[in-house]
Formats: C-alpha cells, structure tokens, sequence
C-alpha cells in the first residue's frame, strides 16, 4: 500500500507524526454502578477515573443509574453525574439491562443536546454497551470501551443462553470500540485469544487507587475489632468481596481450621451475594464456625476501617482481571495473601510486596495465612514494599493520563 502511494515507511510514520492529535475536551462515561451504588469493582473504578480526567481538565459526564437518597443531578468534584430511574418492572435481571439501556440512551440523547455533544463516549462493560452504541451512532463520537471483566472465566464457561448473550456483547464491544482498554496482561491475552482481536487495538491500563481514604481514617482499633467480635489477642484476618463463586471464599473458609491450629485468630467475611446461604453453611460444618462472622455489605467508611484494624487480608478468587481490593489492603498496610491467578499475580511479586498461593487450594490458603501470620518480619517488609509499589505505580492521575492517550489515539 506505501508503494502505491509513492511514501516509505519512514516518510509514512514521518507524515502521521505531523498530524495534529485531536484532544478530548468532553467525555461521556456509562457505567451501570457509580457512588453510592456500589456492586462491584466498576463504581469506583469509574469515579476514580472521571475525578481523576476531571483534573486534567476535561469535561466528564457520567449516565449512571439511580440510587435511593442520591440526587438526579449532581457535579461530584468537577464530575456531571447524571442518575437515571428505570420506570419499567422486569421479569429477570437481563430483561431489566436492556430496559436500563433504553432509559439510559434517551438521558443521554437530552444530554447530548444540552451540551452539544461529546468527544468520547465510554463504555464500561457490557451492561451499558447498547447504550454506547447508539450513543456514537446518533452524536457521530467514537467509543472506547473498558472490559472489567470476562462472562467465560467468571461464570467458568458459557453454560446458558444469557451467557452466550453476554459474550456475543462481549465480541461486540471489541469489534465496535476504537480502542478496548483492559487492566491487566493477562486479561490482554484472554480478549486476544477469545475474539480474535488485534494486539494494538488492546491498551492495558491498571486500575488506580485513592489513598486519602486511608490517610485520612482514624479508627479505634480496639473499638473497631470489638464490634465484629475480635479481641485484644487474637489476629483478625480479613475478606472483602462480593460472595460468588469467582471470589473464591468458600475456599478460605475450609482453610481456617488449618490456620487456627496454630493461632488465635478470627475471620471476617465482608460483603454479600448469592453465595451468602451456602457459605454460611460451609463455615458451620468446619466446626469453627464461631470464629468467622459474615458482616454483609458494609460502607465504605467501616470497610476502611476493618482494613485499618486487620493483622491479614486474603483473596482467595479463582478469577480476578485485576484485584481492586489487593491494592486497597496494600495501601491500608496490611500483609495480603492472594492467589496467583490473572491480574493478582501481576500485581503482587510472592514474599516481595505479598504472599502468592494456589487458587482452589485450602491447603495452600492455609500455608500463606500461617506464613504471615507466624513471621512478623515477613508481615512488615511485605506492607514497606506493598505500599512502594502503589505510590509508584497505582494513581489515578497516572491511569487518567494514559486513558487520554488512549482518547487522543482514537480520534486520530
């Protein structure tokens, strides 16, 4: 093709560097979760991310659902969030998403007027996807697209029509997308692999944190492990995540007896989920059962708190893209034990900034708990070196920075 066109390579790449890159001034972000509504990693993930371009100067709006007691219009630290209330019952929770995507796509059609369109629209996931389309379809924007995660590895294969309809959303975004953004190397290799997509239309940008949250708590530390039933001597070991398969806590549960053997220490479980009942159930026939309290969903105050307070966190998940939690207990300064899957691997080097263990595997959950637990030398280098490895790579305004290349990218 360069020889049809009379240019080398060298004066082809010379000619799109004189290119002047179109920057970004107005983002739309979709996201079916934002603060206060917070199911999962998304929401903050997303306000993170829009606080974060917010500060780079850009305007940013997010179309976002309702949540009892939270305004329908609010400007959150320079962010336009825009809260929609989906009027029409559903027979089940697929129904009810693309009922959400209709509602969604006629707030942003409003919007799109009343601020003369965007520059990019963002989608997250593949639960505002059909929104995203017919939101660059009716402005002209381009989209980019963030996959948090995949329907085959979270559900462990694709066993259900409403699981084929989430990978055929899945292939869509990235046959759509201009630019298809995923956290980790990992999970590159997985979207490469499952859809056929071509490695240079993947960016891999990590997750940033917030560590003001963590700096800013002043918690009673005897007051705090007192109120989930952890006393002065014994070590609070922590989980926080929703309670799914994915998750992987039935397996820490089964651990814990091999763990209390040795220590005096009691289990947390913060978070809820379909899996609450079978847990619960899980724990009672450990016979230790009246060491692990289930918290259920707490605020994000009082899991501050908890991480503050805790001697251990554990995430035990059989799939985790990145492991939003793994860089909180990071930056809270407490040892965490994970397993070596996916994203979590790339985040946490073993014995270095963590301690890495076989996923599905109590014995080796165990192990890693015991490892930590029974050498406080250990404990402290892991929390010095975890809390380097934030500061140096895990910021927000590092992610916003490289999102925006990944706009500027798409409008070239």
């Amino acid at each position: 093709m360069s020889g049809d066109l009379g240019l080398s390579q060298q004066d082809g790449n010379a000619a799109l560097a004189r290119i002047k890159i179109k920057s970004p001034k107005k983002i739309l972000m979709l996201s079916w979760e934002y603060p206060p509504r917070i199911i999962g990693g998304i929401s903050r993930v997303v306000e993170g991310l829009s606080k974060a371009l917010t500060g780079l100067g850009l305007e940013v709006h997010v179309v976002t659902n309702d949540m009892p007691g939270s305004p329908a219009e609010e400007v959150d630290e320079g962010v336009r969030i825009h809260r929609v209330r989906v009027d029409t019952p559903a027979p089940n929770f697929h129904t009810w998403v693309l009922l959400m995507n209709h509602f969604f796509a006629k707030r942003v059609g409003i919007l799109a007027r009343e601020v003369g369109g965007f520059d990019i629209v963002h989608v997250h996931d593949w639960l505002v996807f059909p929104c995203g389309v017919e939101t660059r379809n009716f402005t002209g924007c381009p989209m980019v697209s963030t996959l948090h995660s995949l329907e085959y590895k979270r559900a462990g294969g694709i066993n259900s029509p409403e699981g084929q309809m989430i990978e055929s959303f899945e292939w869509w975004i990235t046959y759509d997308s201009g630019i298809v953004i995923v956290c980790s190397g990992s999970m590159k290799e997985d979207v490469k692999w499952k859809f056929k997509v071509p490695d240079e239309k993947i960016w891999v940008i990590p997750v940033g944190l917030n560590k003001r949250k963590f700096l800013q708590a002043r918690p009673d530390w005897k007051a705090v492990r007192s109120k989930y039933g952890v006393g002065d001597n014994e070590k609070l070991v922590l989980f926080v995540g929703r309670l799914t398969h994915q998750k992987g806590c039935e397996y820490l549960i089964r651990a814990f007896p091999s763990v209390v053997k040795f220590f005096n220490a009691k289990l947390v479980i913060v978070g809820d989920g379909y899996q609450r009942g079978e847990l619960e159930y899980i724990a009672l026939t450990t016979g230790e059962g009246w060491r692990i309290k289930f918290t259920g969903f707490l605020s994000d105050s009082d899991v501050v708190d908890l991480m503050l307070c805790s001697d251990l966190m554990v995430i035990p998940s059989v799939y985790e893209p990145f492991g939003v939690v793994a860089l909180e207990g990071m930056a809270a300064g407490i040892p965490v034990v994970a397993s070596n899957v996916d994203g979590l691997g790339e985040i946490i080097k073993h014995e270095y900034s963590g301690v890495l263990v076989y996923p599905r595997d109590p014995s080796s959950i165990s192990w890693g708990i015991s490892r930590v637990l029974g050498d406080p030398n250990l404990a402290r280098t892991i929390v010095e070196n975890a809390k380097r490895e934030v500061d140096k790579k895990y910021t927000w305004e590092a992610v916003a920075q490289l999102t925006l290349k990944a706009y500027e990218q798409t409008l070239r």
